[in-house]
Formats: C-alpha cells, sequence, structure tokens
C-alpha cells in the first residue's frame, strides 16, 4: 500500500512539474514572437506555482517576467520581477543591469545605483553601466531643477487610452496627427487587441484648428488605418507625402515593421505603398523620419550592424529607390535603444534614447551636426539632454516643433498607473516684465494728461502717456536700471529709480507717482514737533527728506514753509511757536544741502484753518466741503470730532512761489 502511494505522489510531482515546463514552455515561445504582453502575463500567472525551494526554476520565470513587462515599457511591474530573480539568485549575466535599469525608470535613483554597481561588479565596468551610474548622480544632484519649458498635459487630444507621436501636417501648425488606441466610432476597419502591448492596436488620428485657433475632436484617418497596428507618422517638407509605420500579424506571428508611404489625393489619401527599405523584408524598420530637404529617410532598426538594440539609421533616395543604410553612428546610437527620430523645421534633429545619459526609460534629445554631412559619410553630432520638465523618470518620446520653435507636443507615460502614454505640450516661456502705476494730484486727483520719461541704463527711451485714469503700464526687460520722469502742467516734476535684476519668472513692478499742485498749499504728511516745542522728532525725518527729492527734482523752484496751529492757547504764543516749527523745517532742509534762497519760513499760528475738499471731507464725514475749520465751527462739534478737527488744523505746509529760479 505504501509502495502505491509512493508511486502515485511520484506521478502527481512528475505530472506537475511537466505540465509546469509546458507553460514556460509556451510563454517562453509567445516571447519569441514577440507578444511580451501575452508572455507577461502568462510567466506572472505561472510564477506562484513554482516552488520556493526550486530556486533556480523560481528565479528564472521572475527573470523572463521582467524582461517582458520591461519590453513593453510596464517597468512598474517589472522591478518586483527583477526584485525576484535576484532574490531567488538569477545567474543571466544581465539581472543586475535590467534590474537597474527599471529602478531608474522608476525615480529609484540610489538603489539602481547600488545594481549597476553589482552589475559592474559581475560583468566589469561598461560604458553603459558607467553612464547609468553617472545619470543617477545627476538626477539626485544637478537635473533637480527643472529648465527652459513649460509642460502641460493637453486635453483635447488625450483618451483614457494611449495617445502618442504627435506631428504637425501643415506649415502653419494647424493640422496635427497621432496614434491612439481608443475606440473610434464609426471607424470602418475596428483596431484589435495586440498580444504585444496588452492593448488595441495603434490607429492614426488627426485634429486641426477651429476658427478659434481650438484644436477640433480628432478624428480617424480611415484611408491608412488597417486592423493592424500603425505607429509612428512623418511628412515631405511639402506634407503631400506621408510617411508611418506598419506592423502586420498573419496567422498569429508577427511580421515585424515595415515603413509605408501614401500620398495625399485632395482631402484623402492613396493607397499606402510599402516603402522598401531592406532586401529582406523580414528585417524590421520603423519610425519614419525625413531630414529638412527631403534627400535622408531616418529610420529605427535592429537590423545587423546596430551598436546596441535599437539604432537610428538612414538612407539616401535614389533614382533607384533606397541606397544601403548607413548607421548613424556612435555620438547618437549607444548600447541601448535609439528610437522616434524627428527633425524640426529649422532642421535640428531629435530622437529618444535610453542609452544616453537621462532620467531613466527613454528620454528626448536634441542633436546638431559638428560638421557637415555627405552621401558616404556620417557626421558627428552634439547631442544634448532636453532636461526637465519635458524628460522625466518615465518614457518621453515622439516630439513634433512648431515652425517658429517656441512650442509643440511630445508623448509620455508619466503618472499613468496603467502605463499608457499621454500627449503633453511644450512651450518656450516668453516672461513678461512691466512697470505700471497711477499719477496723482496730491489730493488724489488723475492726472490723464501727465507724461512719464523712462530711461534706462540698457539703452531704452519711452515716452510714456498714461489712461485718462492716470493709470499706465510699460514693458521693460531685466538686468537693467531705469530712471521714470513724471510731468505734468501745473504740477512740479517727480523723478523715481528701479532696478530689475535677474529674474526667471514674469513680474510686474508697481511705481505710483503723486504729484506737488504748483498753484495750492501742500500738507507735508509725518511732521511731528515734540509736544508744545519746535524741535522736530525722528520721525519727521522720512517726511522731510521726500520733501528734499522734491526740490531736487525741481532745481527751478522756491517754496515758503508754513506752520500752522489749532486755535488752543493764545494768539500770540501760536504765532511765536508755528514761526519756530516753520524755522525748523527751513534747518533741516538747509542741512540737507537745500540753498537757502530757495526756502523761507512763514509761522501762521491759528489765522489760517484748513477749508476741506472733497478728498477730506470723504475722510472724515462730519466736515463740510469748502467750510473752514474755525474755532465757531469746532465747537459745535462732538469731543472726539473736535480733537480731529483741531489736529487737522495743526499742519506744516509747503507752497511754490517761483518756477523760475536761477533760470535767467
Amino acid at each position: 500500500m505504501r509502495v502505491r502511494l509512493f508511486i502515485l505522489l511520484a506521478i502527481v510531482i512528475a505530472s506537475t512539474s511537466c505540465n509546469l515546463n509546458r507553460r514556460i514552455q509556451k510563454a517562453d515561445k509567445k516571447f519569441a514572437l514577440g507578444e511580451y504582453y501575452r508572455a507577461a502575463e502568462m510567466y506572472k500567472a505561472i510564477y506562484p506555482n513554482v516552488p520556493s525551494k526550486k530556486k533556480a526554476l523560481k528565479g528564472s520565470v521572475a527573470y523572463k517576467m521582467g524582461n517582458a513587462y520591461r519590453l513593453i515599457d510596464n517597468n512598474l511591474k517589472a522591478e518586483p520581477a527583477y526584485k525576484n530573480a535576484v532574490k531567488y539568485g538569477n545567474k543571466d549575466s544581465l539581472v543586475f543591469y535590467f534590474y537597474a535599469e527599471v529602478l531608474r525608470s522608476n525615480g529609484k535613483y540610489k538603489e539602481a545605483m547600488k545594481m549597476y554597481e553589482r552589475q559592474a561588479e559581475l560583468s566589469g565596468s561598461s560604458d553603459i553601466i558607467d553612464n547609468g551610474i553617472e545619470s543617477c548622480k545627476k538626477a539626485t544632484e544637478d537635473w533637480k531643477k527643472p529648465i527652459g519649458f513649460v509642460v502641460a498635459k493637453d486635453k483635447v487630444f488625450n483618451s483614457k487610452y494611449s495617445d502618442f507621436c504627435p506631428t504637425f501636417a501643415s506649415a502653419s501648425n494647424d493640422v496635427l496627427y497621432f496614434n491612439s488606441t481608443r475606440v473610434a466610432k464609426g471607424a470602418k476597419k475596428k483596431n484589435k487587441n495586440s498580444n504585444i502591448t496588452g492593448q488595441r492596436n495603434n490607429q492614426i488620428y488627426s485634429t486641426k484648428t477651429n476658427v478659434k485657433g481650438v484644436w477640433d475632436t480628432p478624428s480617424i484617418v480611415d484611408d491608412i488605418n488597417t486592423e493592424f497596428d500603425q505607429g509612428a507618422i512623418c511628412f515631405s517638407s511639402d506634407f503631400q507625402t506621408m510617411y508611418y509605420t506598419l506592423s502586420k500579424i498573419v496567422k498569429g506571428e508577427t511580421l515585424g515593421a515595415a515603413v509605408y508611404s501614401a500620398q495625399r489625393t485632395g482631402a484623402t489619401w492613396s493607397e499606402p505603398q510599402l516603402v522598401k527599405i531592406m532586401a529582406d523584408s523580414s528585417i524590421t524598420v520603423a519610425h519614419p523620419a525625413l531630414d529638412k530637404d527631403g534627400e535622408w529617410l531616418y529610420f529605427v532598426s535592429d537590423m545587423e550592424g546596430t551598436l546596441g538594440g535599437k539604432d537610428i539609421w538612414r538612407t539616401h533616395k535614389t533614382t533607384d529607390g533606397w541606397s544601403k543604410p548607413q548607421n548613424m553612428g556612435p555620438t547618437i546610437n549607444t548600447a541601448g535603444d535609439e528610437m522616434f527620430p524627428y527633425f524640426a523645421p529649422d532642421g535640428t534633429f531629435y530622437f529618444s534614447s535610453n542609452g544616453h545619459e537621462g532620467f531613466g526609460g527613454l528620454d528626448i534629445f536634441s542633436a546638431k551636426q559638428t560638421e557637415s554631412a555627405t552621401k558616404d559619410s556620417i557626421p558627428d553630432w552634439e547631442v544634448v539632454n532636453l532636461m526637465q520638465p519635458i524628460n522625466s523618470k518615465s518614457d518621453e518620446f515622439g516630439i513634433t516643433v512648431s515652425s517658429d520653435g517656441d512650442w509643440g507636443y511630445f508623448s509620455s507615460n508619466r503618472g499613468d498607473r496603467k502605463n499608457y502614454d499621454h500627449i503633453y505640450k511644450f512651450e518656450v516661456p516668453h516672461h513678461t516684465f512691466a512697470v505700471q502705476g497711477a499719477v496723482v494730484g496730491t489730493s488724489g486727483e488723475e492726472l490723464g494728461d501727465a507724461v512719464i520719461k523712462l530711461v534706462g541704463d540698457n539703452g531704452t527711451i519711452e515716452t510714456i502717456r498714461p489712461k485718462k485714469n492716470g493709470t499706465y503700464i510699460q514693458d521693460i526687460t531685466p538686468n537693467a536700471k531705469y530712471l521714470l520722469l513724471a510731468t505734468c502742467r501745473g504740477y512740479l516734476n517727480s523723478k523715481q529709480e528701479l532696478e530689475v535684476g535677474n529674474l526667471e519668472k514674469s513680474a510686474n513692478f508697481k511705481v505710483d507717482f503723486t504729484l506737488t499742485s504748483i498753484s495750492k498749499p501742500v500738507k507735508m504728511d509725518n511732521i511731528f514737533y515734540e509736544f508744545g516745542s519746535a524741535k522736530l522728532t525722528e520721525d519727521s525725518y522720512k517726511g522731510l527728506d521726500g520733501l528734499v527729492k522734491l526740490l531736487n527734482d525741481n532745481p527751478n523752484i522756491t517754496i515758503e514753509i508754513g506752520a500752522h496751529t489749532d486755535y488752543v492757547g493764545g494768539d500770540e504764543s501760536n504765532l511765536k511757536l508755528s514761526k519756530e516749527r516753520a524755522g525748523s523745517v527751513v534747518d533741516y532742509l538747509l542741512l540737507k544741502g537745500i540753498d537757502k534762497e530757495r526756502i523761507s519760513a512763514v509761522g501762521y499760528g491759528e489765522t489760517v484753518p484748513v477749508k476741506p475738499d472733497k478728498a477730506l471731507v470723504r475722510q472724515n464725514r462730519f466736515l463740510k466741503v469748502n467750510v473752514p475749520l474755525t474755532e465757531e465751527f469746532i465747537k459745535t462739534l462732538t469731543p472726539e470730532q473736535q480733537e480731529k478737527a483741531n489736529q487737522i488744523n495743526r499742519r506744516t505746509e509747503f507752497k511754490v512761489l517761483k518756477t523760475t529760479y536761477k533760470m535767467y
């Protein structure tokens, strides 16, 4: 009986083991066919059924699962798979490298550095490992601060599915094509789900701006789309020829990708034709891009001769078709993947790479030739990472740039829990800087007929004319010092300085002017004396310094300083005190360098009570316009109002006597 049970148990174990191996083999076959999504899901289902004691097998399945998820850019799921592969001692020569790559793509730079270092210990140092370590260091230090662009997710193009690879289809940038896995209403051919990505096959959509400059709801391009996978698009310089990627699957077998073209015929496109770049149709070519002159067709392939995974190649148009492809060389291509080539209208070359120094996943790079290219030679390029906020730890690719180079769109799967791609708009920030304010009189009257002269040390000379309400605004530039002089008939000039530093954000600077009337006395605010004395307090100096500035800004005027008291106290003592107070103000002005011939002091005592204007009455509703604050009037008020009225009468004023001092 025991023997039978032992045999039965052995059969069950053997059967389970065989079944497990068959399932792994089926998943391996899907992986070999490039059906990475399907393979990943199969490995995921197999993994829990592998006994922990079979460490080598469990680590192998975890590693294969990680590879499958990584190849469909699902690094969030790839990370725990690689972690388990390392945990169970997977011996693949690249396990630490791939684990480091997905950790970097997930923004875990410190952990990624450790895995890169373990990979270096295992296989020795290499350019791609050194690149990964250096990228992690820079991402946590030098690259933290976003530069150069303002980025926002587009609201019109994006759906709840993947939308990516936008490209302008007109010179005026008012037509745009892009790829999407969304379900199109009324489409002639429905897109099926892909075993490669797990999403629907990509189809091509287009949109254009309406009369208001707003993008219309995207519509499917039925002339081009098939049941298969349509990929990245480009156009000839006249936008009459479209090139795009098409991946076909026949009887469950992926045939790779090829480039097709179609001609515009009015509002539709002609029947697409295969662009025969390679004699061997089994070699994948994808992501077409034409240079500015349309002489060279650039594309992506992993054909023999690549420097790494996928490289960017180019072929020249001839009378017989297309020339033998040339690899773009080591300044563009690396041991990683280089994809999604694109030429902007100004000739700048853009592409995406996970092999150059970057934040993780695919980053977008710009490149400019450092020497002229020929049909027989590949030039060197100066390659630059576009940095944040265009690039991130996620994948960025498929950029298109406007004709003026100031804005455009790109694709990214940043922040999407399903790892779907979306279209983002980028703009070069146009910072604005301005000086603005108002010109009013001392009684608050709006001086719309004033004139402001603006002079900058950067060569700026502007004449500003305020609006009727006295307000103004004028554009200025940073890194400059400005002098503003406000003038108005019947008023004294006022001069102010403004210094604008090196600013990174838009800013407005407020500079208001209060002009002094020539025809009536002006009350000097914040002039204080010690109680019952003519001695000025320190709190008065700021207000008096404003008067000094006014006299310096208007060197041809002479003024009278007039001091006034309330009715409390004797007439003679009030008159004496007011003269002494006016004299104290004059003494201060003389001390500040004002010519004594320009200032005189008069004490009025209580003889000239204030006659309220509309502005003063608005502040003190118990007063009446043009009714003097005499002793007789004040005594009709409440005690609190009496104190306020006496305070108003106690004042120091100045008035302009002449405006022609030393002019003749």
